[in-house]
């Protein structure tokens, strides 16, 4: 899985670190005649390797980063509320993790990762979800489960104004879903992922955007 390189630190030794826009960090160093990395000695030379794209094995393994920031989580689902979105091949945006955690029951998921990653996830579980990769769940009978949604925190001026989740969380009045949503716009009252159909009855959201009844007075 190729990361893009958002910035740089130097570690407790002095050596370059490159972070990516996954959250995670890898060492660039140049140790010749084994690691030929010139141009990190050069500032220079660093920028411009900025939005250059590292290979991250740590987001193949499917290992979150540290320092990722919670934003909200989804409502409860089980084996006959969860949206159809899920069920089939889709991805969280750029620089949002997600986070299954089973409440009963079980889940299988599945990462289009090298290689593939396919779990069964029981009572307790939980399995985290990198930014931009196929993904699917499918229940194994009864389950109970919820999805936290987390985003990287960009140390760098500048980068984090430009992070769509960089605010605070919207509150549940806000109809459009959520920028960490993958799979589409997602309600979050009754748990519908809209592109797939209307809110489910009682919903209040969906009262909430009910046309006022014709006065027939």
């Amino acid at each position: 899985m190729r990361r893009a390189i958002t910035g740089y630190n130097q570690d407790s030794d002095g050596d370059w670190v490159a972070e990516l826009a996954c959250g995670h960090n890898q060492h660039v160093r140049h140790r010749p005649p084994f690691q030929e990395r010139l141009w990190v000695l050069s500032m220079a030379e660093r920028d411009k390797r900025l939005g250059t794209p590292l290979d991250c094995p740590l987001c193949e393994r499917a290992e979150p980063p540290e320092g990722l920031r919670f934003v909200r989580s989804s409502p409860d689902w089980n084996e006959h509320t969860l949206p159809a979105a899920l069920r089939r091949a889709h991805r969280l945006a750029a620089g949002t993790w997600g986070r299954i955690i089973v409440h009963d029951g079980a889940l299988r998921f599945s990462l289009v990762s090298d290689p593939p990653i396919v779990v069964e996830l029981a009572h307790g579980a939980i399995q985290s979800i990198p930014p931009e990769i196929d993904h699917e769940v499918s229940p194994l009978g009864h389950v109970r489960f919820s999805i936290d949604f987390l985003t990287v925190n960009l140390r760098h001026a500048g980068r984090e104004q430009s992070d769509p989740l960089a605010r605070a969380p919207l509150s549940t009045s806000e109809q459009g879903g959520d920028p960490a949503c993958w799979a589409g716009q997602l309600c979050l009252e009754c748990g519908v992922i809209l592109d797939d159909g209307d809110h489910r009855p009682g919903c209040v959201q969906a009262a909430e955007r009910e046309p006022p009844s014709a006065d027939t007075g």
